[in-house]
């Protein structure tokens, strides 16, 4: 991994952080309720017996333990390059073999995406749904390997569009909580004319759905070229109408293939 202390990737530690730092205070209280209760005891103030005493000691130990070994956690996750971490993901997600290959020509065509930052567009009509829980590990895995800043992340439906900004992490779970994932018009055209007259201009956006577009892309408003993801290799109209969005705006369509 290119950065330890990039803001981006250490969004994927959030839940590690958040129950390192759950058993920290636990491991705090039961400092405390030691204390507490050794300070009664000694003015005679307390009933409870030495062995209350000793069995907060020994959740005392056992809770110390585990901050440790979760911090431990931590940085054996951090110390990992990209490589392995990508490696977790994609077993997670069932690729090997060929499909393995194509993810790594992907991403080497991410990294050579103009500019620094990237802007993911996503389909969130309702055949997309089917998707959502392996489609979000993988986001994260590109945006890390691809070496770009991960700028904003918006969906679109039935014209309709929303963008997020913010960590990685905050961006990928607005878009699970707010985008529908329902309906059935994909409406590429309206949402580019929308991200391009509220958001900054990325070096680079990378388009991600399984269905062509359903009303007309203006391109000539589309100011930084599109790199395409069609889900769904069998549909030719999909792949048709991404690769003319790619190759109109100075892009190129990457393949994802699932085996």
């Amino acid at each position: 991994m290119r950065t330890r202390n990039n803001q981006e990737t250490s969004s994927i530690y959030e839940v590690f952080s958040d129950m390192a730092l759950l058993m920290l205070a636990a491991f705090i209280f039961l400092l405390a309720m030691i204390l507490l209760v050794s300070k009664m005891q000694g003015g005679g103030e307390s009933e409870l017996s030495k062995a209350e005493i000793a069995r907060l000691e020994s959740a005392l130990a056992k809770s110390n333990a585990r901050n440790i070994e979760l911090i431990e956690e931590m940085n054996t996750l951090a110390g990992a390059d990209s490589s392995a971490q990508m490696d977790k993901v994609l077993a997670a997600a069932g690729f090997s073999g060929k499909g393995r290959k194509d993810f790594e020509l992907m991403v080497q065509g991410l990294r050579a995406l103009p500019g620094k930052d990237l802007h993911l567009v996503i389909d969130a009509t309702g055949s997309m749904h089917g998707v959502t829980s392996f489609l979000i590990p993988v986001l994260r895995v590109i945006a890390i390997r691809s070496g770009k800043h991960l700028s904003a992340v918006s969906w679109y439906a039935d014209l309709k569009t929303n963008t997020f900004t913010g960590t990685m992490g905050e961006m990928f779970d607005r878009l699970m909580q707010e985008a529908p994932f329902v309906g059935g018009e994909e409406t590429i055209g309206h949402a580019f004319d929308t991200i391009t007259k509220n958001s900054p201009i990325p070096g680079a956006y990378l388009l991600i759905g399984d269905e062509a577009p359903t009303d007309t892309v203006h391109f000539h408003a589309i100011s930084s070229p599109v790199f395409t993801l069609p889900l769904g290799s069998s549909d030719t109209s999909t792949r048709v109408a991404f690769q003319k969005i790619a190759d109109v705006s100075g892009g190129r369509m990457l393949e994802l293939k699932f085996r």
